[in-house]
């Protein structure tokens, strides 16, 4: 079994275009139930993944065709305020304002923060929500007000 630490993907352009070519198929394999048989042709042999894990190798390779790239974190993982911030493209202070207010869960080590990988995607997950739910009111507002 392997420890527990974060892994970085960055693709080269080439690369990125075979995953946007392997995404159609990954999301083909995701239509159905159960476990799903990939075939490793370096291997010549063929491996059965859980689906979830293929839907969330579908979204990082997602991710990956747009150039962008991916940090795979196990949900057990803490972070330091900083590294958190980061990956929220926030500043510091203002991670640490939802911390104190209570919109993401951390603990105490001494007197430095610490945040679960688990709590802060949690939160990433409502935002995301909240924002669409603001961007359909305004489409819809728009929409009433006859400028669309």
């Amino acid at each position: 079994m392997m420890t527990a630490k974060a892994v970085s993907v960055v693709l080269a352009p080439d690369d990125s275009a075979l995953a946007a070519s392997a995404l159609p198929l990954v999301d083909a394999a995701l239509a159905g139930d159960g476990p799903v048989r990939l075939r490793l042709v370096s291997e010549g042999q063929d491996v059965e993944v859980p689906r979830p894990a293929l839907a969330a190798m579908g979204r990082a390779l997602a991710v990956l065709a747009e150039g962008d790239s991916v940090t795979v974190l196990p949900t057990r993982t803490e972070l330091t305020t900083q590294r958190a911030a980061d990956i929220l493209r926030v500043s510091r202070p203002f991670l640490i304002g939802l911390l104190e207010a209570g919109e993401i869960d951390f603990r105490k080590v001494g007197s430095h923060r610490r945040v679960r990988a688990a709590s802060l995607a949690a939160y990433m997950k409502a935002d995301d929500a909240r924002r669409r739910a603001a961007a359909d009111e305004l489409s819809a507002e728009a929409y009433d007000l006859g400028l669309i």
